[in-house]
Formats: C-alpha cells, structure tokens, sequence
C-alpha cells in the first residue's frame, strides 16, 4: 500500500523546511494534524496524532534527514513485521520548489495490517495544499 502527494510550492527550500520540522506548529498550519510532539531532526523520536483520530498516537523515529532537502519517517512493528515509511522531499525547481510526500507499508503484517488502513489520499493531498499555502503565505 502507498500514498503520496506532489506540489509546486512557490517558496524557498529553507521556509517549506522550516515548517516541515517544526513539530509544535503543524497544528498550526495543517488541519490533518492534532498535534506533533518530539524532536524532528537526525535520530529524532515525534509523535503524530491526526485530527481524524486524536486519540490514537504513532510513534516514529526520524530515520533520514538531509536538511533542507529530504527526510524519512519510520515506524512499525519490530523485527520488521510491519513497517511504515514516509519520505519528505524538497527539491528547488526556478523560484519555488517541488515538494513529494510518500508513504509505504512493508513486512509480513502487511497485507493484512493494511486492510484496516483508510483511505488516507485525501489526507496527503491536503497535507501538500497546507503546506503550500503556509509556505507562500510567509513567503
């Protein structure tokens, strides 16, 4: 199963990264989310509650970071039965950047792991609209 998201953001690589990796203030910006609590940086430990279900919490460790251009998300279960990977990318096209959300699900609880995963496209897609509008609106 995999979701993403793609959106020219006319804006600077730093300010899209900015918000990207300031947890506190994804509430702030981005109606998919209830709150982001931890570090978002190299090894960082964060996690998300979504506004769609905010009592549920999903842990994640920042398993990538290439500031300002790339980073990667990982959570799951461990020995590899399942995992979650979500990928951040920001790359500079002429005065603005390209920015991609995706996400994969991986391991041997996947199949059906998956099945009880809702359709979270509408979620990615507004996720990338949000984050282009805060993104050019402080631009």
């Amino acid at each position: 199963m995999r979701f993403a998201t793609r959106v020219t953001i006319q804006a600077p690589a730093e300010a899209v990264w900015a918000l990207l990796t300031d947890a506190a203030a994804y509430p702030a910006w981005n109606p998919t989310v209830a709150s982001v609590e931890g570090t978002i940086g190299p090894g960082g430990k964060v996690t998300v509650r979504t506004a769609e279900r905010p009592g549920q919490a999903f842990p994640v460790r920042v398993t990538a970071f290439e500031a300002p251009r790339r980073m990667v998300w990982t959570g799951g279960m461990p020995l590899g039965l399942f995992k979650g990977e979500r990928t951040f990318t920001v790359t500079p096209e002429g005065n603005g950047v390209v920015f991609a959300m995706e996400e994969v699900y991986t391991g041997l609880m996947a199949p059906l792991i998956t099945r009880s995963i809702p359709d979270l496209q509408p979620d990615f897609d507004r996720f990338g609209q949000a984050l282009k509008a805060a993104a050019e609106q402080g631009a």
